[in-house]
């Protein structure tokens, strides 16, 4: 994935963190949960009564917004330097990670440091770390 750093804007950067930011919040003040994403699609697998609607609503709106978004500016190109069997087999190695950390980059990196759980402050850390070591080694080894 290249990023193309000519065109980029840290003041829509900064929009959409504060935009995440304001929604996490305004789901945990309003509906009392945690804006997890793994979790709310985990939870999907085995629904409980009355939980299918605003699961389905949230991830809707995850998938709506680059579309929205789309209709006031046009979308930045993106580019993925991958084949589909090192696409899926990474999908597969996030879901099995966010799984075994009890939760993915949004709740333990944006919930979870926003309410001071240590066991985030863990999580994210090795989120972190491991995304630079990886790029470090696909850099320098391959």
């Amino acid at each position: 994935m290249n990023l193309d750093w000519q065109h980029f804007t840290p003041w829509t950067s900064l929009l959409g963190g504060v935009l995440i930011g304001l929604a996490a919040a305004a789901f945990l003040l309003l509906a009392g949960r945690v804006a997890g994403v793994s979790g709310i699609l985990g939870g999907l697998l085995r629904p409980r009564r009355g939980d299918l609607a605003w699961r389905l609503a949230f991830l809707g709106g995850l998938a709506a917004a680059p579309l929205l978004y789309a209709l006031a500016a046009p979308l930045p190109p993106a580019t993925v330097e991958a084949g589909p069997a090192l696409l899926v087999a990474a999908g597969l190695l996030v879901g099995l990670g966010t799984r075994y950390g009890a939760g993915c980059t949004s709740g333990h990196g944006i919930c979870g440091i926003a309410r001071r759980s240590p066991r985030s402050y863990v999580a994210t850390a090795v989120f972190v770390g491991a995304g630079f070591l990886t790029v470090f080694l696909l850099r320098h080894l391959s």
